[in-house]
């Protein structure tokens, strides 16, 4: 027996000894049901062995080199990025080893480039309140999300915030005409406060994830948001860590709206949870500036890593091959028909949202005043414990300020049967927890 604990912090998490498809064994055989696709990550599904083929033939070949250099497996990527997923405007890449990594790097190239073209007082960047870019300090304090930031708050840099839209929450007297000029205006209010002269990027996701829980804003938030970036001269972030590489239904979830990003950030779809693999992508505007201007773009030592590369590569192909990006549309549909459904009277239900095969429902006291339980119930912590004990994984979501989440993101591959388990499913588990108290 080890001495030394982990996870860090102790918990009751099972031991799970092999994956296959949309199923998690343990270590007694049991079989679990991934509705969450880990943490919104498989996009494929589990036990692609040529994925797993095409690792081991990339360390076989290449073992570790250093990032900048060439491999194989590096130069495969950018080609089918280049030839089959990313659009013409962007031009440039840069790889890290994972979404936060990636995030962090996008701030610093939106902050480089408007030194490079001598704004040299753009140095805020701007996040919005309901969000989540990852671990690092920077990342963590740009994002909207208190319950991560728990005794590190006296530490953290300060970053500028803007209302991201939340249309369950909306005040009051807004509608599907009038909410999207309302979030718009909000931030063009902060952003005037702060001086727009001042501000050097902005960061958000195109669909929030599960910090939100799948919020999908209004129709014409982002045009009006791209609209605005442009008018101020602020370099657009949109971070896909969640929801690119097909998880929305199309290549990229800002795609659902007619806008491009100055900078788009990958992850978790980019390997399919194959390896670690983030992803940064700027237009040529960006990237010709900081590299005239003699800028470092600093890489890290396990970007780019040539195993990762190589699983990235076939995941991008088998989804080509399978149309999953066209079946996450299909199913996904399906997902949110058969969620629409069974929690259409749900007492404790306020709402179904997302967007292809990423949905969530929030759970609430009180459907008619949108009453939240109190934290101390820890309502998705105990859904996606009740769900375990029927053998099916969901993903819990929330800030602790935005509570009460729980999160779907499976496999492209889902049947529908799968896609029935896991609803039916769910709404024992809520039943069961909202019971419990």
């Amino acid at each position: 027996m080890s001495r030394m604990s982990w996870p860090f912090i102790a918990g009751a998490f099972p031991n799970i000894c092999r994956t296959e498809g949309l199923y998690l064994y343990d270590d007694s055989g049991r079989k679990i049901l991934d509705a969450a696709g880990g943490a919104v990550v498989t996009n494929v599904g589990h036990g692609r062995v040529r994925v797993a083929e095409a690792m081991a033939a990339a360390a076989i070949e290449t073992s570790y080199v250093v990032p900048p250099f060439q491999t194989p497996s590096r130069l495969a990527l950018v080609d089918i990025l280049d030839q089959d997923w990313l659009p013409p405007s962007l031009t440039r890449a840069h790889f890290a080893s994972g979404g936060t990594e990636a995030n962090e790097a996008a701030m610093k190239l939106a902050l480089q480039y408007q030194q490079a073209i001598g704004e040299h007082q753009r140095i805020k960047m701007v996040g919005r309140s309901i969000s989540y870019h990852g671990t690092t300090l920077a990342t963590a304090s740009i994002s909207g999300h208190p319950g991560r930031k728990r005794g590190l708050e006296s530490a953290l840099p300060h970053y500028v915030s803007v209302p991201a839209p939340y249309p369950l929450r909306a005040p009051e007297g807004l509608n599907g005409a009038s909410m999207g000029q309302y979030y718009v205006d909000q931030m063009r209010d902060v952003l005037m406060a702060e001086g727009p002269e001042t501000i050097a990027g902005f960061i958000a996701e195109p669909i929030t994830g599960s910090s939100g829980g799948a919020i999908v804003p209004p129709e014409d938030y982002w045009p009006k948001v791209r609209a605005l970036c442009d008018e101020l001269g602020i370099i657009l972030i949109l971070d896909e860590v969640m929801t690119g590489f097909g998880r929305t239904g199309l290549d990229f979830g800002y795609q659902h709206w007619p806008i491009a990003p100055d900078i788009l950030v990958s992850g978790k779809g980019l390997a399919g949870g194959y390896a670690p693999l983030g992803g940064v992508f700027t237009n040529e505007r960006v990237g010709s500036a900081i590299e005239s201007a003699g800028y470092q773009v600093m890489f890290t030592t396990f970007g780019a890593h040539p195993s990762a590369c190589a699983a990235a590569v076939e995941v991008l192909n088998i989804m080509r091959e399978e149309a999953l990006v066209e079946r996450a549309a299909t199913q996904g549909a399906y997902l949110h028909n058969q969620l629409a459904s069974a929690f259409s009277e749900h007492p404790f239900v306020a709402e179904v949202r997302g967007r292809g095969l990423l949905a969530a429902i929030e759970v609430v006291a009180d459907r008619s005043s949108l009453a939240r339980f109190s934290i101390d119930r820890g309502i998705s912590n105990q859904i996606v414990a009740e769900g375990l004990k029927r053998d099916v994984f969901y993903y819990f979501g929330g800030t602790g300020e935005v509570r009460d989440v729980v999160c779907l993101g499976p496999a492209f591959t889902a049947t529908n049967a799968e896609i029935d388990q896991m609803v039916d499913i769910l709404v024992e588990s809520v039943t069961a927890a909202v019971s419990s108290g």
